[in-house]
Protein backbone atom coordinates (compact mmCIF):
# COMPACT_ATOMS: atom_id res chain seq x y z
CA UNK A 1 0.00 0.00 0.00
CA UNK A 2 1.75 3.05 -1.29
CA UNK A 3 0.45 6.51 -0.45
CA UNK A 4 1.94 10.24 -0.56
CA UNK A 5 0.53 10.77 3.78
CA UNK A 6 -0.45 8.37 6.23
CA UNK A 7 -1.83 9.81 9.36
CA UNK A 8 -1.67 7.52 12.43
CA UNK A 9 -4.96 8.18 14.62
CA UNK A 10 -8.44 9.24 13.61
CA UNK A 11 -9.08 11.88 16.17
CA UNK A 12 -9.37 15.14 16.58
CA UNK A 13 -6.10 16.36 14.70
CA UNK A 14 -6.23 13.49 12.46
CA UNK A 15 -9.78 14.38 11.35
CA UNK A 16 -8.55 17.99 10.02
CA UNK A 17 -5.35 16.71 8.63
CA UNK A 18 -6.95 13.92 6.47
CA UNK A 19 -9.78 16.57 5.16
CA UNK A 20 -7.08 19.24 4.54
CA UNK A 21 -4.72 17.15 3.16
CA UNK A 22 -6.70 15.26 0.84
CA UNK A 23 -8.39 17.97 -0.60
CA UNK A 24 -6.54 18.54 -3.76
CA UNK A 25 -7.91 15.29 -5.09
CA UNK A 26 -3.91 14.61 -5.83
CA UNK A 27 -2.47 13.53 -2.85
CA UNK A 28 -3.27 10.06 -1.74
CA UNK A 29 -4.04 9.97 1.73
CA UNK A 30 -4.32 6.90 4.43
CA UNK A 31 -5.97 8.15 7.25
CA UNK A 32 -5.44 4.43 10.11
CA UNK A 33 -7.62 4.37 13.34
CA UNK A 34 -7.49 1.33 15.98
CA UNK A 35 -10.97 2.19 16.81
CA UNK A 36 -14.51 1.47 14.69
CA UNK A 37 -17.00 3.81 13.45
CA UNK A 38 -18.56 6.86 15.48
CA UNK A 39 -22.05 6.06 13.87
CA UNK A 40 -23.25 5.12 17.60
CA UNK A 41 -27.13 6.62 19.00
CA UNK A 42 -25.59 7.78 22.40
CA UNK A 43 -22.66 8.50 20.54
CA UNK A 44 -24.48 11.64 18.71
CA UNK A 45 -26.78 12.12 22.12
CA UNK A 46 -24.92 14.97 23.43
CA UNK A 47 -25.41 13.78 27.09
CA UNK A 48 -24.11 10.32 25.99
CA UNK A 49 -20.79 11.05 27.27
CA UNK A 50 -21.46 9.68 30.35
CA UNK A 51 -22.49 6.22 28.46
CA UNK A 52 -19.47 6.08 26.21
CA UNK A 53 -17.15 6.99 29.27
CA UNK A 54 -16.17 3.52 29.88
CA UNK A 55 -17.41 1.98 26.61
CA UNK A 56 -14.28 -0.30 25.78
CA UNK A 57 -15.88 -0.38 22.58
CA UNK A 58 -14.72 3.46 21.88
CA UNK A 59 -12.49 4.45 24.97
CA UNK A 60 -8.86 3.57 25.47
CA UNK A 61 -9.79 3.28 28.99
CA UNK A 62 -6.35 4.41 30.46
CA UNK A 63 -5.23 4.02 34.08
CA UNK A 64 -2.16 5.87 35.47
CA UNK A 65 0.38 4.50 38.11
CA UNK A 66 0.11 5.03 41.23
CA UNK A 67 0.23 8.62 41.76
CA UNK A 68 2.02 9.94 45.17
CA UNK A 69 0.93 13.08 44.99
CA UNK A 70 -2.79 12.12 45.12
CA UNK A 71 -2.12 9.48 48.23
CA UNK A 72 -1.04 6.72 45.50
CA UNK A 73 -4.55 6.20 44.04
CA UNK A 74 -4.34 5.27 40.19
CA UNK A 75 -6.14 7.82 37.78
CA UNK A 76 -8.60 7.07 35.13
CA UNK A 77 -8.16 8.54 31.94
CA UNK A 78 -10.73 7.73 28.97
CA UNK A 79 -9.44 8.32 25.67
CA UNK A 80 -11.45 8.27 22.09
CA UNK A 81 -10.71 4.86 20.17
CA UNK A 82 -13.56 5.49 17.47
CA UNK A 83 -13.52 8.09 14.99
CA UNK A 84 -13.30 12.08 15.89
CA UNK A 85 -11.46 10.45 18.52
CA UNK A 86 -11.86 12.22 21.72
CA UNK A 87 -14.14 14.71 20.15
CA UNK A 88 -16.61 12.05 20.17
CA UNK A 89 -16.38 11.22 23.59
CA UNK A 90 -15.98 14.04 25.32
CA UNK A 91 -18.25 16.93 27.21
CA UNK A 92 -17.98 18.94 24.22
CA UNK A 93 -16.73 22.03 25.90
CA UNK A 94 -15.40 24.54 23.27
CA UNK A 95 -12.49 27.08 24.74
CA UNK A 96 -10.13 28.49 22.92
CA UNK A 97 -7.68 29.30 26.34
CA UNK A 98 -6.32 32.75 26.94
CA UNK A 99 -4.54 34.81 24.45
CA UNK A 100 -1.10 34.69 26.58
CA UNK A 101 -1.32 31.15 26.29
CA UNK A 102 0.24 31.50 22.62
CA UNK A 103 2.64 34.07 23.47
CA UNK A 104 3.89 31.91 25.70
CA UNK A 105 4.17 29.11 23.06
CA UNK A 106 6.18 31.54 21.27
CA UNK A 107 8.08 32.77 23.75
CA UNK A 108 9.41 29.21 24.30
CA UNK A 109 11.21 29.28 21.15
CA UNK A 110 8.21 28.28 18.61
CA UNK A 111 7.92 31.24 16.45
CA UNK A 112 4.55 31.10 14.55
CA UNK A 113 2.49 29.95 17.37
CA UNK A 114 1.70 33.57 19.20
CA UNK A 115 -2.20 34.78 19.61
CA UNK A 116 -1.72 36.50 16.88
CA UNK A 117 -0.75 33.25 14.10
CA UNK A 118 -3.61 31.46 15.96
CA UNK A 119 -6.51 33.77 16.14
CA UNK A 120 -7.08 33.85 12.51
CA UNK A 121 -7.20 30.10 12.65
CA UNK A 122 -9.63 29.82 15.90
CA UNK A 123 -11.55 32.19 13.48
CA UNK A 124 -11.60 29.53 10.45
CA UNK A 125 -12.38 26.77 12.25
CA UNK A 126 -15.52 27.18 13.72
CA UNK A 127 -19.10 28.50 12.77
CA UNK A 128 -20.90 30.28 15.86
CA UNK A 129 -23.72 33.01 15.39
CA UNK A 130 -22.40 35.14 18.49
CA UNK A 131 -19.84 37.01 19.74
CA UNK A 132 -17.73 39.96 18.32
CA UNK A 133 -17.57 39.19 14.51
CA UNK A 134 -14.02 40.73 14.36
CA UNK A 135 -13.23 37.82 16.92
CA UNK A 136 -15.42 35.00 16.03
CA UNK A 137 -15.59 32.47 13.08
CA UNK A 138 -19.01 32.19 11.12
CA UNK A 139 -18.33 29.87 8.63
CA UNK A 140 -15.71 27.03 9.86
CA UNK A 141 -16.59 23.50 9.77
CA UNK A 142 -17.03 22.86 13.30
CA UNK A 143 -20.67 24.57 14.89
CA UNK A 144 -20.36 25.73 18.25
CA UNK A 145 -23.71 26.69 20.27
CA UNK A 146 -24.39 28.72 22.97
CA UNK A 147 -26.84 26.84 24.74
CA UNK A 148 -28.28 29.61 26.32
CA UNK A 149 -32.17 29.29 27.85
CA UNK A 150 -31.66 25.75 27.51
CA UNK A 151 -29.12 25.85 30.53
CA UNK A 152 -30.54 24.75 33.88
CA UNK A 153 -31.92 28.03 35.96
CA UNK A 154 -29.61 27.51 38.84
CA UNK A 155 -26.54 28.65 36.14
CA UNK A 156 -27.98 31.94 37.21
CA UNK A 157 -27.67 31.42 40.63
CA UNK A 158 -23.87 30.72 39.34
CA UNK A 159 -23.60 33.61 37.86
CA UNK A 160 -24.84 35.91 40.42
CA UNK A 161 -22.52 34.41 42.96
CA UNK A 162 -19.95 35.09 40.57
CA UNK A 163 -20.27 39.03 40.35
CA UNK A 164 -21.21 39.25 44.09
CA UNK A 165 -18.02 37.41 45.11
CA UNK A 166 -15.89 40.33 42.77
CA UNK A 167 -15.10 38.07 39.97
CA UNK A 168 -16.91 39.84 36.99
CA UNK A 169 -19.07 38.73 33.99
CA UNK A 170 -17.48 37.43 30.85
CA UNK A 171 -20.33 37.80 28.00
CA UNK A 172 -17.66 35.35 25.98
CA UNK A 173 -15.28 33.17 27.08
CA UNK A 174 -13.71 32.88 23.34
CA UNK A 175 -14.05 36.73 22.99
CA UNK A 176 -12.01 39.52 23.75
CA UNK A 177 -13.26 39.63 27.03
CA UNK A 178 -12.75 35.84 28.05
CA UNK A 179 -12.10 36.53 31.89
CA UNK A 180 -15.10 36.09 34.17
CA UNK A 181 -17.84 34.19 35.09
CA UNK A 182 -19.94 32.67 32.06
CA UNK A 183 -22.21 29.93 30.46
CA UNK A 184 -20.19 27.81 28.06
CA UNK A 185 -20.32 27.02 24.45
CA UNK A 186 -20.18 23.59 23.14
CA UNK A 187 -19.73 21.59 20.12
CA UNK A 188 -23.49 20.39 18.73
CA UNK A 189 -25.77 21.51 16.39
CA UNK A 190 -29.14 20.95 16.68
CA UNK A 191 -29.06 18.72 19.63
CA UNK A 192 -26.92 16.54 17.98
CA UNK A 193 -22.52 16.07 19.25
CA UNK A 194 -20.45 17.64 16.29
CA UNK A 195 -17.02 16.42 16.50
CA UNK A 196 -13.83 16.06 14.75
CA UNK A 197 -15.15 13.30 12.83
CA UNK A 198 -18.68 14.87 11.99
CA UNK A 199 -17.06 18.17 10.87
CA UNK A 200 -13.86 17.18 8.86
CA UNK A 201 -13.93 13.79 8.17
CA UNK A 202 -17.44 12.94 6.85
CA UNK A 203 -17.80 15.42 4.21
CA UNK A 204 -14.54 14.29 2.90
CA UNK A 205 -15.01 10.09 3.28
CA UNK A 206 -16.54 10.52 -0.62
CA UNK A 207 -13.17 11.62 -2.08
CA UNK A 208 -10.94 8.86 -4.22
CA UNK A 209 -8.08 9.74 -2.56
CA UNK A 210 -8.86 9.40 1.05
CA UNK A 211 -8.27 5.94 2.38
CA UNK A 212 -9.59 5.72 5.80
CA UNK A 213 -8.83 2.26 7.37
CA UNK A 214 -10.23 1.42 10.77
CA UNK A 215 -9.65 -1.05 13.16
CA UNK A 216 -6.07 -1.07 12.14
CA UNK A 217 -3.31 -1.15 15.00
CA UNK A 218 -0.31 0.83 14.76
CA UNK A 219 2.49 -1.64 15.96
CA UNK A 220 5.81 0.44 14.88
CA UNK A 221 7.16 2.85 12.17
CA UNK A 222 9.30 1.84 9.54
CA UNK A 223 12.49 3.50 8.06
CA UNK A 224 15.19 3.66 6.04
CA UNK A 225 17.95 5.42 7.93
CA UNK A 226 16.71 8.94 9.10
CA UNK A 227 13.54 9.36 7.13
CA UNK A 228 10.48 7.87 8.16
CA UNK A 229 8.78 5.47 5.43
CA UNK A 230 5.71 3.77 6.30
CA UNK A 231 4.20 2.16 9.45
CA UNK A 232 3.47 -1.28 10.69
CA UNK A 233 -0.10 -2.10 10.96
CA UNK A 234 -2.57 -4.97 12.57
CA UNK A 235 -5.62 -5.19 9.99
CA UNK A 236 -7.93 -7.93 10.20
CA UNK A 237 -5.84 -10.50 12.01
CA UNK A 238 -2.92 -9.33 9.41
CA UNK A 239 0.27 -7.14 9.67
CA UNK A 240 0.48 -5.00 6.79
CA UNK A 241 2.92 -2.37 6.16
CA UNK A 242 1.46 0.94 4.33
CA UNK A 243 4.60 3.25 2.68
CA UNK A 244 4.61 7.02 2.66
CA UNK A 245 6.56 8.67 0.01
CA UNK A 246 5.07 11.96 1.64
CA UNK A 247 5.35 11.48 5.42
CA UNK A 248 3.64 9.77 8.03
CA UNK A 249 1.77 12.21 10.70
CA UNK A 250 1.44 11.33 13.80
CA UNK A 251 -2.07 11.98 15.46
CA UNK A 252 -2.26 8.85 18.42
CA UNK A 253 -2.82 11.74 20.99
CA UNK A 254 -0.81 13.07 24.17
CA UNK A 255 -0.48 9.10 24.93
CA UNK A 256 -0.38 6.94 21.68
CA UNK A 257 1.98 9.46 19.60
CA UNK A 258 4.77 8.96 21.95
CA UNK A 259 3.86 5.29 22.76
CA UNK A 260 4.65 4.70 19.32
CA UNK A 261 7.27 6.40 18.93
CA UNK A 262 9.18 4.53 21.36
CA UNK A 263 7.49 1.48 20.01
CA UNK A 264 9.61 2.44 17.09
CA UNK A 265 12.81 2.81 18.49
CA UNK A 266 12.66 7.01 18.73
CA UNK A 267 13.18 8.22 22.33
CA UNK A 268 15.99 7.47 25.48
CA UNK A 269 17.67 4.99 24.40
CA UNK A 270 18.83 3.31 27.38
CA UNK A 271 15.23 3.09 28.33
CA UNK A 272 14.04 1.56 24.88
CA UNK A 273 16.54 -0.87 24.86
CA UNK A 274 15.48 -2.52 28.47
CA UNK A 275 12.32 -2.15 27.57
CA UNK A 276 13.48 -5.00 24.24
CA UNK A 277 12.63 -1.92 21.44
CA UNK A 278 16.08 -1.59 19.39
CA UNK A 279 17.13 2.33 19.62
CA UNK A 280 16.86 3.88 16.40
CA UNK A 281 16.90 7.64 16.97
CA UNK A 282 17.99 9.19 20.26
CA UNK A 283 15.05 11.83 21.52
CA UNK A 284 14.75 11.70 25.24
CA UNK A 285 12.08 13.88 25.41
CA UNK A 286 9.72 11.88 24.00
CA UNK A 287 7.39 10.70 26.64
CA UNK A 288 8.57 13.58 29.06
CA UNK A 289 6.75 16.54 29.71
CA UNK A 290 3.46 14.91 30.09
CA UNK A 291 0.97 17.47 31.91
CA UNK A 292 -2.53 17.63 32.78
CA UNK A 293 -5.44 19.54 34.26
CA UNK A 294 -6.06 18.55 38.17
CA UNK A 295 -9.49 19.83 40.00
CA UNK A 296 -11.21 19.82 43.11
CA UNK A 297 -15.15 19.75 43.17
CA UNK A 298 -17.07 20.60 46.05
CA UNK A 299 -20.66 19.07 46.08
CA UNK A 300 -23.58 20.65 47.11
CA UNK A 301 -27.33 19.49 48.34
CA UNK A 302 -29.47 22.36 46.98
CA UNK A 303 -32.94 23.78 48.17
CA UNK A 304 -34.61 23.77 44.75
CA UNK A 305 -34.70 21.41 41.77
CA UNK A 306 -31.58 20.80 39.66
CA UNK A 307 -30.91 18.33 36.90
CA UNK A 308 -31.03 15.94 39.68
CA UNK A 309 -35.25 15.74 39.57
CA UNK A 310 -35.01 15.96 35.52
CA UNK A 311 -33.23 12.48 35.34
CA UNK A 312 -33.40 11.17 38.81
CA UNK A 313 -36.17 8.37 38.49
CA UNK A 314 -36.50 6.26 35.69
CA UNK A 315 -39.73 7.81 34.63
CA UNK A 316 -38.51 11.54 34.25
CA UNK A 317 -35.30 9.36 32.31
CA UNK A 318 -38.19 7.86 30.07
CA UNK A 319 -39.75 11.72 29.82
CA UNK A 320 -36.29 13.10 29.18
CA UNK A 321 -35.35 10.49 26.74
CA UNK A 322 -38.60 11.15 24.97
CA UNK A 323 -38.73 14.77 24.68
CA UNK A 324 -35.14 14.73 23.17
CA UNK A 325 -36.28 12.42 20.66
CA UNK A 326 -38.73 14.88 19.59
CA UNK A 327 -37.23 18.10 19.94
CA UNK A 328 -33.74 17.32 20.31
CA UNK A 329 -34.12 19.34 23.59
CA UNK A 330 -33.68 19.39 27.02
CA UNK A 331 -30.77 17.62 29.13
CA UNK A 332 -29.97 14.99 27.33
CA UNK A 333 -29.09 17.76 24.24
CA UNK A 334 -26.80 19.77 26.47
CA UNK A 335 -23.06 19.17 28.25
CA UNK A 336 -23.39 19.02 32.14
CA UNK A 337 -20.65 21.39 32.30
CA UNK A 338 -23.05 24.51 31.52
CA UNK A 339 -21.05 27.24 32.93
CA UNK A 340 -17.77 28.36 34.78
CA UNK A 341 -14.76 31.08 33.41
CA UNK A 342 -11.54 31.84 34.05
CA UNK A 343 -11.08 34.00 37.17
CA UNK A 344 -8.19 35.07 39.62
CA UNK A 345 -7.89 33.30 42.37
CA UNK A 346 -6.43 36.95 44.32
CA UNK A 347 -6.65 39.94 42.76
CA UNK A 348 -3.16 40.68 42.33
CA UNK A 349 -2.37 38.12 40.20
CA UNK A 350 -1.55 39.26 36.82
CA UNK A 351 -3.87 36.81 34.49
CA UNK A 352 -6.87 34.84 35.44
CA UNK A 353 -5.25 31.30 36.86
CA UNK A 354 -8.44 29.36 37.74
CA UNK A 355 -11.07 28.23 35.58
CA UNK A 356 -14.52 27.04 37.39
CA UNK A 357 -17.22 24.39 36.54
CA UNK A 358 -20.41 24.65 37.73
CA UNK A 359 -22.63 21.63 36.99
CA UNK A 360 -25.98 21.24 37.90
CA UNK A 361 -26.00 17.70 38.62
CA UNK A 362 -24.63 15.60 41.78
CA UNK A 363 -23.04 11.81 42.65
CA UNK A 364 -22.60 10.92 45.34
CA UNK A 365 -22.32 7.02 44.93
CA UNK A 366 -20.86 6.55 41.60
CA UNK A 367 -20.16 2.67 40.85
CA UNK A 368 -17.26 1.43 39.58
CA UNK A 369 -17.25 0.96 36.27
CA UNK A 370 -19.84 3.89 35.35
CA UNK A 371 -20.37 7.83 34.95
CA UNK A 372 -23.95 7.85 35.83
CA UNK A 373 -25.06 11.27 34.34
CA UNK A 374 -28.18 10.14 33.27
CA UNK A 375 -28.62 8.46 36.98
CA UNK A 376 -28.09 11.33 39.39
CA UNK A 377 -28.39 11.52 43.50
CA UNK A 378 -32.03 11.45 44.37
CA UNK A 379 -31.89 14.76 45.86
CA UNK A 380 -31.26 18.25 44.39
CA UNK A 381 -27.55 18.68 44.47
CA UNK A 382 -25.04 20.56 42.16
CA UNK A 383 -20.95 20.86 41.61
CA UNK A 384 -18.73 23.41 41.68
CA UNK A 385 -15.00 22.96 41.02
CA UNK A 386 -11.46 24.69 40.39
CA UNK A 387 -8.80 23.79 38.26
CA UNK A 388 -5.42 25.69 38.06
CA UNK A 389 -5.11 26.98 34.66
CA UNK A 390 -1.47 26.57 34.14
CA UNK A 391 0.09 23.58 36.23
CA UNK A 392 3.76 23.56 36.96
CA UNK A 393 4.23 19.76 37.64
CA UNK A 394 5.50 17.29 34.95
CA UNK A 395 4.98 13.79 34.64
CA UNK A 396 6.34 11.41 32.08
CA UNK A 397 5.25 8.14 30.03
CA UNK A 398 7.10 5.23 28.83
CA UNK A 399 6.53 1.75 27.21
CA UNK A 400 6.69 -1.65 29.58
CA UNK A 401 7.47 -3.57 26.82
CA UNK A 402 7.73 -4.40 23.00
CA UNK A 403 3.86 -5.13 22.59
CA UNK A 404 2.19 -2.44 20.82
CA UNK A 405 -1.31 -3.58 22.74
CA UNK A 406 -0.44 -3.05 25.61
CA UNK A 407 -0.81 0.51 27.66
CA UNK A 408 2.57 2.37 28.95
CA UNK A 409 3.30 3.41 32.36
CA UNK A 410 1.41 7.10 32.88
CA UNK A 411 3.04 8.50 35.86
CA UNK A 412 1.63 12.18 36.21
CA UNK A 413 3.10 13.70 38.42
CA UNK A 414 0.78 15.55 39.73
CA UNK A 415 1.39 17.86 42.56
CA UNK A 416 5.02 17.40 42.37
CA UNK A 417 5.35 21.26 42.29
CA UNK A 418 4.23 22.92 45.62
CA UNK A 419 3.04 25.51 43.48
CA UNK A 420 0.56 23.76 42.09
CA UNK A 421 -1.10 22.63 45.64
CA UNK A 422 -0.92 26.01 46.31
CA UNK A 423 -2.87 26.90 43.65
CA UNK A 424 -5.66 24.01 44.11
CA UNK A 425 -5.75 25.38 47.84
CA UNK A 426 -6.84 28.87 46.53
CA UNK A 427 -9.16 27.14 44.02
CA UNK A 428 -10.82 25.43 47.38
CA UNK A 429 -10.79 28.78 49.30
CA UNK A 430 -12.86 29.98 46.17
CA UNK A 431 -15.60 27.70 45.82
CA UNK A 432 -16.34 28.43 49.61
CA UNK A 433 -16.03 32.12 48.43
CA UNK A 434 -18.57 31.64 46.14
CA UNK A 435 -20.83 28.98 48.15
CA UNK A 436 -21.03 31.86 50.69
CA UNK A 437 -22.35 34.56 48.42
CA UNK A 438 -25.93 35.37 48.89
CA UNK A 439 -26.80 33.94 45.42
CA UNK A 440 -25.37 30.33 46.48
CA UNK A 441 -26.01 30.54 49.93
CA UNK A 442 -29.56 30.87 49.35
CA UNK A 443 -29.85 27.61 47.26
CA UNK A 444 -27.60 25.67 49.33
CA UNK A 445 -28.88 23.49 51.59
CA UNK A 446 -25.82 21.56 52.76
CA UNK A 447 -21.78 21.11 51.83
CA UNK A 448 -21.96 17.36 51.47
CA UNK A 449 -18.31 17.20 50.03
CA UNK A 450 -16.13 17.89 51.47
CA UNK A 451 -17.91 19.06 54.48
CA UNK A 452 -18.37 21.70 56.61
CA UNK A 453 -15.82 20.06 59.43
CA UNK A 454 -13.43 20.52 56.53
CA UNK A 455 -12.05 24.09 57.26
CA UNK A 456 -8.36 24.93 57.57
CA UNK A 457 -5.56 24.63 55.47
CA UNK A 458 -4.17 21.49 56.25
CA UNK A 459 -7.71 19.77 55.79
CA UNK A 460 -8.02 21.39 52.89
CA UNK A 461 -4.72 20.09 51.26
CA UNK A 462 -5.91 16.37 52.49
CA UNK A 463 -8.92 16.48 50.77
CA UNK A 464 -7.26 17.60 48.21
CA UNK A 465 -4.65 14.54 47.97
CA UNK A 466 -7.59 12.49 48.32
CA UNK A 467 -10.41 13.34 45.98
CA UNK A 468 -8.58 15.62 43.32
CA UNK A 469 -8.52 14.34 39.94
CA UNK A 470 -8.19 14.71 36.21
CA UNK A 471 -10.28 16.78 33.64
CA UNK A 472 -9.09 14.87 30.99
CA UNK A 473 -6.07 17.69 29.30
CA UNK A 474 -3.24 15.34 29.19
CA UNK A 475 -0.82 17.31 26.80
CA UNK A 476 3.30 17.62 26.23
CA UNK A 477 4.52 14.52 25.77
CA UNK A 478 6.29 15.23 22.05
CA UNK A 479 6.62 18.93 23.37
CA UNK A 480 7.21 21.41 20.66
CA UNK A 481 10.42 23.52 21.05
CA UNK A 482 13.67 24.09 19.55
CA UNK A 483 16.42 22.27 21.54
CA UNK A 484 15.85 18.19 20.34
CA UNK A 485 17.14 17.51 24.53
CA UNK A 486 14.20 18.61 25.64
CA UNK A 487 11.64 19.02 22.95
CA UNK A 488 10.66 16.59 19.77
CA UNK A 489 9.16 18.68 17.01
CA UNK A 490 10.10 21.99 15.90
CA UNK A 491 8.25 24.83 14.86
CA UNK A 492 6.22 23.28 11.99
CA UNK A 493 5.96 19.96 14.23
CA UNK A 494 8.71 17.81 12.11
CA UNK A 495 9.95 15.44 14.61
CA UNK A 496 13.95 16.54 15.29
CA UNK A 497 16.64 14.78 14.04
CA UNK A 498 14.46 12.66 11.49
CA UNK A 499 12.88 13.12 7.88
CA UNK A 500 9.44 12.66 6.87
CA UNK A 501 7.87 12.51 10.51
CA UNK A 502 5.89 15.07 12.05
CA UNK A 503 3.47 14.76 15.44
CA UNK A 504 0.42 16.95 15.53
CA UNK A 505 -1.69 17.05 18.24
CA UNK A 506 -2.01 17.73 21.95
CA UNK A 507 1.13 15.90 22.78
CA UNK A 508 2.92 18.65 21.19
CA UNK A 509 1.77 21.48 23.30
CA UNK A 510 4.76 22.96 24.87
CA UNK A 511 2.65 23.72 28.05
CA UNK A 512 -1.02 23.39 28.44
CA UNK A 513 -3.21 25.77 27.92
CA UNK A 514 -5.55 27.98 30.53
CA UNK A 515 -8.51 25.71 29.49
CA UNK A 516 -10.22 22.58 27.41
CA UNK A 517 -7.90 21.51 25.10
CA UNK A 518 -9.84 20.31 22.33
CA UNK A 519 -10.77 23.21 20.70
CA UNK A 520 -6.18 24.11 20.61
CA UNK A 521 -6.01 20.80 19.35
CA UNK A 522 -8.43 21.63 16.64
CA UNK A 523 -6.15 25.06 15.79
CA UNK A 524 -2.95 23.43 15.93
CA UNK A 525 -4.10 20.47 13.42
CA UNK A 526 -5.31 23.10 11.09
CA UNK A 527 -2.11 25.27 11.34
CA UNK A 528 -0.07 21.53 10.82
CA UNK A 529 -2.14 21.26 7.73
CA UNK A 530 -1.06 24.71 6.37
CA UNK A 531 2.64 24.46 7.42
CA UNK A 532 2.48 20.74 5.65
CA UNK A 533 1.01 22.18 2.73
CA UNK A 534 3.67 25.06 2.27
CA UNK A 535 6.15 22.25 2.67
CA UNK A 536 4.82 19.81 0.26
CA UNK A 537 4.37 23.01 -2.20
CA UNK A 538 7.76 23.99 -1.65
Amino acid sequence: MDFDHIIVGAGSAGCVLANRLSACGRRRVLLVEAGGSDRRFWMRVPLGYGRTFFDPRVNWRLQTCADPGLNGRRGYWPRGRVLGGSSSINAMVFVRGLPEDFDDWEAQGNPGWGWADVAPVFRRLERFAGGDPGWRGRDGPLPVTDPGAQLHPTCADFLAAGVQAGLGRSADINGPDPEGVTTYQITTERGLRASAATAWLRPAMGRANLTVMTGALARRLTFEGTRATGVELRHRGQVVTARAHGGVILCAGAIGSAQLLQLSGVGAGERLAACGVAPVHSLPAVGRNLQDHLCIDHLYRARRPTLNDALGTPMRRVWAGLRYLATRAGPLALSLNQAGGFVRSDPGATRPDLQLYFSPLSYTRAPSGRRPLMHPDPFPGFLLGAQPCRPASRGHLEIRSPDPTAAPDIHPGSLSDPADLAALLAGARLLRRLAATPALAALIAQELSPGPTVTDDAALVEDIRARASTVFHPCGTCRMGPDPATSVVDARLRVHGLEGLRVVDASVFPAVTSGNTNAPTLMLAERGADLILEDTRA
